[in-house]
C-alpha cells in the first residue's frame, strides 16, 4: 500500500471514529452523523480498494487516460464539496436566522422594561433605523408632523450600533429609541422596529431613512390611502415624484430595479428600492423578513405574493444633508440588491 493510500486509511478511520465520538450523545444529529460516517467509510473503501472507483471513471469515459481513476476521484470530491458548501451555507443561515430572533427579542423586552414606553406609542408609527446619524436626525426629528388627518404620529428610531449622539438625540426629541448592541443593517432594524409595534395599539407604520433624503411633508400621501382604505401598503416613489439631482448610474439602476420586480411579479413597481414607505401594521402578521442590508425589494415582494394591495405615491428625494452614504459604491450596490431581489423571489 502506498503512503497516500495508508494516510488516507488513517484519516478515514480517526473520522469514523471521531464522528461515533461527538454524535453519540447529547449533540446527536442524525443528518451530520450520516453524511461524516458516510464520507469516512467511501475514504476507508477507495484506499482499501481503489479499483472501486473504476464505475465512475468508467461513467465519465475516462478509462483510457493514464490517471483516469484519480481525474474521477477529483470529479467526485469537487462534487462533495459543493454539496457540503451547500450544507455548511445552511446551517450558517440557520444560525443567523436564530441569532437575529435572540438580539430582536432583547430590544423589545429592554423597551418593554423602558419607562412611559406606551405613552410614546401612537395609531401612527414612524421608524427610522439609524447608524451614526446624530446630525441629521437632529434637524429631521423636528419636522415630523404630528398629527395627519387628526391622527397622532409616533417617532421610534432604531439605534443600529451608534457610535456618535444618536441615542442621546433621539431622546432630547422626545421620541422613542431602541438600541441595538452591535450594527446589523437597516433591514435587521427595521424588523426590531416591527416587532415592537406588532404588540401595541399602533395601526399604521411609516418607514423612512435617517439621513433627510426623506421629506416628513410627503408623508401624508402615503399614510391617506391606508386611512382611507384604498391601499394596505404604500411605496413612496421618485419615479413618478422628483429627486435632486443624483448620479446617471444610480437613477439607472432604479429604473432597472423596477422593470426587473415589475417583470418577477405582474404588478408595476417603479421604485422597488424607495425605503419611504407605509404600511397598514396587520400584514406583518403574514409577512417573514430575512434580509439585512438590501432589504426594501423584500418587504414588497413578500406583499405581493401575501396579495396585499400596493400603491404608489409621488414623493421628493433629497440629498443627503450631513455625512456620507453607507449604500457603497453604486455598482457594489446594484449587484447586492440584484441578489436580494432574486434571492427572496426564488424563496
Amino acid at each position: 500500500m502506498s503512503n497516500l493510500r495508508l494516510i488516507g486509511l488513517i484519516a478515514g478511520i480517526i473520522g469514523l471514529v471521531s464522528t461515533f465520538l461527538i454524535y453519540r450523545g447529547a449533540r446527536w444529529n442524525r443528518a451530520n452523523f450520516l453524511f461524516f460516517s458516510l464520507f469516512n467509510l467511501f475514504l476507508i473503501t477507495i484506499t482499501i480498494n481503489p479499483e472501486s472507483i473504476n464505475f465512475l471513471r468508467d461513467l465519465l469515459a475516462l478509462q483510457e487516460h493514464q490517471r483516469g481513476r484519480l481525474l474521477a476521484l477529483l470529479v467526485l470530491s469537487n462534487i462533495f464539496l459543493m454539496f457540503f458548501g451547500f450544507y455548511s451555507k445552511s446551517k450558517i443561515e440557520n444560525l443567523r436566522i436564530q441569532f437575529d430572533r435572540l438580539v430582536r427579542s432583547m430590544g423589545v423586552v429592554a423597551l418593554d422594561k423602558a419607562h412611559q414606553f406606551k405613552d410614546h406609542i401612537k395609531p401612527i408609527m414612524v421608524v427610522i433605523p439609524a447608524y451614526n446619524e446624530a446630525e441629521n436626525l437632529g434637524h429631521l426629528l423636528k419636522s415630523m408632523p404630528q398629527t395627519i388627518d387628526d391622527v397622532e404620529v409616533g417617532v421610534l428610531v432604531v439605534d443600529d450600533g451608534s457610535e456618535d449622539a444618536t441615542s442621546a438625540i433621539v431622546q432630547e426629541n422626545n421620541c422613542l429609541v431602541v438600541s441595538n448592541p452591535i450594527n446589523r443593517g437597516g433591514g435587521a432594524s427595521l424588523r426590531l422596529g416591527y416587532d415592537i409595534l406588532k404588540n401595541t395599539a399602533a395601526q399604521i407604520c411609516v418607514t423612512m431613512d435617517a439621513d433627510c433624503q426623506h421629506r416628513p411633508e410627503d408623508m401624508p400621501t402615503l399614510v391617506r390611502p391606508i386611512i382611507d382604505k384604498k391601499h394596505a401598503f404604500v411605496i413612496g416613489s421618485r419615479i413618478i415624484g422628483q429627486r435632486e439631482k443624483d448620479s446617471l448610474l444610480r437613477i439607472t439602476g432604479v429604473y432597472t430595479f423596477g422593470w426587473m420586480i415589475s417583470l418577477l411579479l405582474g404588478q408595476k413597481i417603479t421604485d422597488p428600492s424607495s425605503g419611504y414607505r407605509a404600511f397598514d401594521l396587520t400584514i406583518m402578521k403574514t409577512i417573514d423578513l430575512h434580509e439585512d442590508q438590501y432589504h426594501t425589494s423584500e418587504l414588497i415582494i413578500e406583499a405581493v405574493r401575501k396579495g396585499i394591495k400596493i400603491g404608489e405615491s409621488p414623493i421628493t428625494i433629497m440629498r443627503r444633508k450631513y455625512g456620507k452614504s453607507k449604500k457603497g459604491r453604486n455598482l457594489k450596490y446594484a449587484l447586492n440588491f440584484t441578489r436580494a431581489i432574486v434571492k427572496t423571489w426564488w424563496r
